[in-house]
C-alpha cells in the first residue's frame, strides 16, 4: 500500500481509494498510475513506461496519453500546475507527489461490487463509460452476454496477459495460452438449411465482440469459418489456429422459434468448459436476454469466480427492429461470401433493406461505408464518388455511436486510399485499437498507414500481428508477403507469398509478387515463369513489362505496356508509372504520377516505399509530388 496526499494506492487488490472512498479507474490506468508512482521523483519516458506494461504488444503512444489525462482527471490534477503527474516535453513523465509506502489493510467499508467504470475493459478509453442499469433499460444483446459467459469462463482459467511473443527470427508469433479462442461458425440445424446468415451472423458478432477485451485472442472470421461443416478433430484446430479454447454450436430455426446452442471446449483435451442451450421466439429475443444471460452467468460467477463481480464487454449497439438485424446479418453472409460483383451488389441491397426498417442502425450504416470503400478500392464503382459516400456513412456510423470501431476504421481507409488525411487517419485508427484491440483488422489497417508514411518496420510488424490472428486468410500472408518485398526481404517474402498460395492457388498478385522478387534477385527468367501463372489482368501486364525490360526484350516490354495502357489507363494510371520509373523514363513516370494523382489513384499512397520508383527519389517532382500528399518528406 502507498498513499500519496489524500489518496492510498493498493497494488495487492488493485484498487485506488480517496478519503475511504473506491475511486473508479480502470486496470491498464491503475498499472499507469502504479508504476509512476514506484518511481516517485524520477523521470520515466514514454517508452519506459510502453516496454514495462505494453512489452508483447504494439500500442500507439496516443493511448498512454489518454491515459494520463484521464488519471489526471481522476486524481483532480492540472498538466500546467501539476501536483501529481508532471509532463516534461520530449522526456517523459514524473509523479511529484509525495509517497509515503505503509501495510494497513484495504479499509473495512470497502464496497462490495467495483463502479461500472472500473470494470470496463481498459481499451475504452476514449467510450464514455456505461452503467449496468443504463444497459439493461436499453435492452442487453444475446451475443453480448454469451461474450461475458465467455470471458468468465477463460478468466477463471488464466488471467489475460498479452497474446504476442517475439520469436527468435524476429517475427512476431502467437503464444499459445489459455486466452486464446476461436469461434467456428455455427451449424444452421433448422430443417429447411436455410438459416446459415443467421448462424454465421451468431459467430461473426461473438468474434467481434470478443475482440473488444484487452488481452484476448480472438482469431479472425477469416481463419475460423475455414473450418465450416468440417468436423475436424478439436486438437488440430486449435494446433492449426494457435488456441487453446474453441466455441462452436448450432442454430435451428422453426419459423419465429429459435433453439441456440453453445459450448466453450479446450482444444488440447476435448474437456467440455460451458455449455448452454437457449429455446426462445425470435420475436421476441431481445426482450429476453437479460433472463437468458443473468442466470447462466450467475451460474457461472459462483462456481467460477467466487463471487467475484463480472467483467464488462462494450456492447456493440445493434438494431432493436429483428427484420433489420437479420437483413443485416445476411449483407454480412454475402460479404463472406467474396468480393464479386454480384455477391457485394446483394449485400448492398440487404444493407439498404435494413436502414429503411432502421435508420438509426449504426452498425449497419458503418457495414456500408466499408463496402463502400472496398467498391472504389477495387474499381466497382467511381474512385471519388464511392469514397465519398463510404465517408458519409462512416461519419454518420460514428454520429449515432461513437463506440463504433468498425466506423472509424471504414473512416481510417477512406483517409489513407482517397483523403490522404494521415492525421485524421491515425487518430481514427487509435479510437478503434482502444475499442476492439484484439481486431486483426485494426492490425492490418494501421500498417496501411504506417506503410503510407514510410514506416516499413512498424508496417511490417503491425501485419504480422494480423496473420497471428488470421493465420489462415490468404490475403494476410499476401500483405505480410509483400511488405517484405517492399522491404528487400526477401526470402521472407517469398515464404509468406507460398503461404498465400498453399492457402487459396488462385490468389491475385501472389504469382505476380514472387515475379517482382525474382527480378529484382536479378533471375528474371525464372519470374517471367511466375508471371505468366497471374490471374489479375492488369497486374499480369505491369509485371510482364517489367520483366520484359529486365531480359532485354524491349519490344515485348514497350507492347505489355501498350496493351496496359489501352485497357486499363482510367484505373492503373500508378502501375503504369511504375512501368516507366523501373525503366529510367522518368518523364513519362510523372506524367502518369499526376495522372494517378488526379484520380485518386489508391496504388499512390505506395509511393514512398515502392522499389520500382528508386529512379525518381532525387528528382525534384518526386519531393513535389510528396507534399501535395502531405507526406513527411
Amino acid at each position: 500500500m502507498k498513499s500519496f496526499r489524500e489518496f492510498r494506492l493498493d497494488t495487492a487488490n488493485h484498487s485506488l481509494w480517496r478519503n475511504g472512498d473506491r475511486v473508479p479507474v480502470a486496470p491498464k490506468g491503475f498499472d499507469v498510475l502504479a508504476y509512476l508512482v514506484e518511481h516517485a521523483g524520477r523521470v520515466v519516458t514514454q517508452d519506459e513506461i510502453l516496454e514495462a506494461l505494453w512489452s508483447e504488444t504494439y500500442v500507439n503512444p496516443e493511448v498512454l496519453r489518454k491515459y494520463i489525462q484521464e488519471l489526471r482527471k481522476t486524481l483532480g490534477d492540472r498538466p500546467d500546475n501539476p501536483e501529481f503527474i508532471e509532463t516534461l516535453p520530449k522526456r517523459g513523465y514524473r509523479f511529484v507527489a509525495s509517497v509515503i509506502d505503509e501495510s494497513a489493510a484495504e479499509p473495512t467499508d470497502s464496497p462490495t461490487s467495483l463502479p461500472t467504470e472500473e470494470r470496463a475493459p481498459e481499451g475504452a478509453v476514449e467510450a464514455e463509460a456505461t452503467s449496468l442499469e443504463q444497459e439493461s433499460s436499453s435492452g442487453k444483446r444475446l451475443l453480448w452476454r454469451l461474450a461475458v459467459i465467455l470471458l468468465l469462463v477463460l478468466g477463471a482459467a488464466a488471467g489475460i496477459g498479452a497474446y504476442f511473443r517475439a520469436a527468435p527470427n524476429g517475427a512476431n508469433l502467437p503464444r499459445l495460452t489459455n486466452n486464446s479462442l476461436a469461434v467456428l461458425p455455427f451449424a444452421d440445424m433448422s430443417p429447411a438449411k436455410d438459416q446459415e446468415y443467421f448462424s454465421d451472423g451468431l459467430a461473426e458478432q461473438l468474434i467481434n465482440d470478443l475482440a473488444k477485451v484487452s488481452g484476448l485472442k480472438v482469431v479472425g472470421r477469416s481463419s475460423a469459418f475455414q473450418f465450416r461443416g468440417q468436423n475436424e478433430d478439436l486438437r488440430d484446430v486449435g494446433r492449426k489456429l494457435g488456441v487453446a479454447n474453441i466455441l462452436e454450436g448450432s442454430v435451428r430455426r422453426e419459423g419465429n422459434h429459435v433453439r441456440i446452442t453453445a459450448e466453450l471446449t479446450k482444444a488440447d483435451d476435448g474437456f467440455q468448459m460451458w455449455s448452454q442451450t437457449y429455446d426462445r421466439e425470435i420475436k421476441d429475443i431481445f426482450a429476453v436476454e437479460d433472463e437468458i444471460a443473468m442466470a447462466a452467468t450467475e451460474a457461472l460467477r459462483l462456481k467460477l469466480l467466487g463471487g467475484n463481480g463480472l467483467p464488462v464487454v462494450a456492447s456493440t449497439l445493434r438494431s432493436v427492429n429483428p427484420e433489420a438485424y437479420q437483413a443485416y446479418l445476411q449483407a454480412e453472409y454475402f460479404l463472406g461470401r467474396g468480393t464479386g460483383k454480384e455477391d457485394v451488389g446483394k449485400a448492398l441491397a440487404y444493407i439498404d433493406t435494413a436502414l429503411k426498417l432502421d435508420e438509426r442502425y449504426a452498425s449497419a450504416w458503418a457495414l456500408r461505408a466499408s463496402v463502400q470503400n472496398m467498391m472504389a478500392e477495387v474499381g466497382l464503382t467511381d474512385v471519388t464518388e464511392g469514397f465519398r459516400k463510404a465517408r458519409d456513412d462512416a461519419e454518420r456510423a460514428i454520429a449515432l455511436d461513437p463506440t463504433s470501431a468498425s466506423a472509424y476504421l471504414a473512416l481510417a481507409r477512406t483517409q489513407i486510399y482517397h483523403d490522404w488525411d494521415w492525421d485524421t487517419a491515425d487518430t481514427c485508427l487509435t479510437k478503434a485499437a482502444a475499442l476492439e484491440p484484439g481486431s486483426a483488422e485494426v492490425f492490418r489497417i494501421r500498417s496501411y498507414l504506417a506503410r503510407a508514411l514510410g514506416n516499413l518496420d512498424p508496417a511490417v510488424k503491425l501485419y504480422e500481428h494480423d496473420v497471428a490472428l488470421d493465420p489462415l486468410r490468404a490475403n494476410s500472408h499476401l500483405g505480410l508477403g509483400y511488405l517484405l518485398y517492399m522491404a528487400g526481404r526477401y526470402d521472407e517474402a517469398q515464404l509468406a507469398l507460398q503461404k498465400a498460395l498453399d492457402l487459396n492457388p488462385q490468389a491475385a498478385f501472389a504469382h505476380a509478387n514472387l515475379g517482382k522478387i525474382l527480378v529484382a534477385k536479378e533471375r528474371p527468367q525464372q519470374a517471367l515463369a511466375e508471371i505468366e501463372k497471374e490471374p489479375n489482368d492488369w497486374e499480369k501486364l505491369t509485371d510482364l513489362a517489367l520483366v520484359y525490360h529486365a531480359l532485354g526484350r524491349g519490344q515485348d516490354s514497350n507492347a505489355s505496356l501498350a496493351e496496359l495502357i489501352a485497357k486499363h489507363d482510367t484505373d492503373s494510371a500508378y502501375q503504369i508509372a511504375q512501368v516507366y520509373a523501373y525503366r529510367g523514363e522518368s518523364g513519362k513516370s510523372f506524367e502518369w504520377l499526376e495522372r494517378a494523382y488526379k484520380q485518386r489513384d489508391t496504388g499512390l499512397p505506395d509511393i514512398k516505399i515502392d522499389p520500382l520508383l528508386n529512379n525518381l527519389r532525387h528528382d525534384p517532382r518526386y519531393t513535389e509530388l510528396l507534399k501535395k500528399m502531405r507526406l513527411p518528406i
